[in-house]
């Protein structure tokens, strides 16, 4: 598995890796913040469907014990199918009190994922509560380039491409540094050390008062040479290190996607299935209601039917749910959500108004929005500090 930057950095470029590395790490978090938000708005819609299919079921039960009651106040049934029916109606409004916990905390998560207070959260709520309808195929794209959209995968590539860099630090150490020492002044007359009362500074600024002093300066750590070998050899092992990573994080990122996308197309199969359950079971209800009426079957059998309909119906709501979270996981291993920064600065605007308010940070504050760079070109990209 090859690497874009791994080998290709000369020797002092390690920080520039670091420096592209953290935005990596930023574009991770906006890929799980993304993936959270959509999770939790499908999980808010999921419940309030079933909440409303639950009501459904409610006036249909409502209904059946109207006409058990009216029965056996004639006398056609016994007291049991009254008890039977008031019983499966008051198990189902308790179904109601439960999805409504869930509906509120969903709400509660999603008004902190979009940094709002949780008494906000019927701004987030208006609408259809509707499940939003996942598309029935997602286009994956070629293996290569889940590398460049998975910021995490570009992480570990920059942390190895760093400690590649460190390697040949490392190295550096082995070697002597030369370096050309000098100095340059200016003197005038002086006696005995000191100057002379009668000393002419007008001499100061001339030719001959200039002096300078110009010589090498070899610095050689060469009585060291076992230390800095084993550092090199410590650098190396990292390196090693970060490479079984990076290679850990690509496996990982491609068993991700395929989970995902197998979640996500059997999900839709079972939501087609279950579809079909529903639609099924609605008439199954419909029937046993009209047979009671007129006495031809037991009240078991409405009873059964309209239990089997509650269930069948809440099924189907969840697994339409789980299609769209599967999807969203799909986007989610892919690397999606993390370009809603192309374009923009990774500070808004707001908040460099009020550190601007607070200490003078020049242009520090000010770095443009960068897509993946190379590390040359992205550390030329922001703002240096002042020493």
């Amino acid at each position: 598995m090859g690497t874009g930057f791994l080998g290709s950095l000369p020797e002092g470029k390690s920080a520039d890796a670091e420096l592209i590395a953290s935005i990596a790490n930023y574009d991770d978090a906006l890929v799980f913040l993304t993936a959270e938000v959509a999770r939790t708005y499908v999980l808010t819609r999921t419940f309030q469907e079933r909440i409303e299919l639950a009501n459904e079921n409610v006036r249909i039960q409502e209904r059946s014990l109207q006409i058990a009651e009216v029965r056996f106040r004639n006398g056609v049934v016994t007291e049991l199918d009254v008890t039977q029916a008031r019983s499966l109606l008051r198990n189902t409004q308790a179904l109601i009190p439960r999805l409504q916990t869930g509906l509120r905390q969903a709400q509660n998560a999603l008004s902190i994922l979009l940094g709002m207070p949780p008494s906000n959260f019927q701004q987030i709520s208006e609408g259809p509560a509707v499940i939003s309808t996942a598309p029935p195929a997602v286009a994956v794209g070629i293996p290569a380039e889940l590398l460049k959209r998975r910021p995490d995968i570009r992480r570990a590539e920059l942390d190895a491409a760093a400690q590649s860099a460190r390697i040949g630090i490392a190295k550096s150490d082995l070697f002597p540094r030369i370096a050309i020492l000098g100095s340059i002044g200016l003197q005038t007359g002086v006696q005995g050390g000191a100057l002379s009362n009668n000393a002419d500074f007008s001499e100061l600024f001339s030719v001959d008062s200039v002096t300078y002093f110009v010589g090498p300066s070899v610095d050689w750590a060469i009585l060291n040479y076992g230390r800095l070998t084993n550092n090199i050899r410590v650098q190396d092992a990292r390196f090693q290190q970060l490479i079984v990573n990076y290679q850990n994080t690509v496996l990982e990122a491609a068993q991700e996607v395929e989970d995902a996308l197998v979640a996500f197309v059997r999900a839709q199969d079972g939501a087609r299935l279950l579809s079909d359950s529903v639609d099924a079971a609605k008439r199954s209800v419909k029937l046993s209601l009209i047979q009671y009426r007129d006495g031809s079957v037991s009240y078991q059998r409405v009873l059964d039917s309209q239990e089997f309909l509650v269930q069948q119906q809440d099924t189907w709501t969840a697994t339409r749910g789980d299609v769209a979270l599967n999807l969203i996981a799909t986007y989610k291993a892919l690397g999606g959500g993390w370009q809603i920064r192309q374009g923009k600065d990774f500070i808004p605007i707001e908040t460099k108004q009020v550190m601007g308010e607070r200490t003078d940070w020049g242009d520090l504050i000010n770095p443009k929005a960068m897509d993946v760079l190379p590390p040359t070109e992205a550390a030329t990209s922001f703002p240096k500090p002042d020493f």
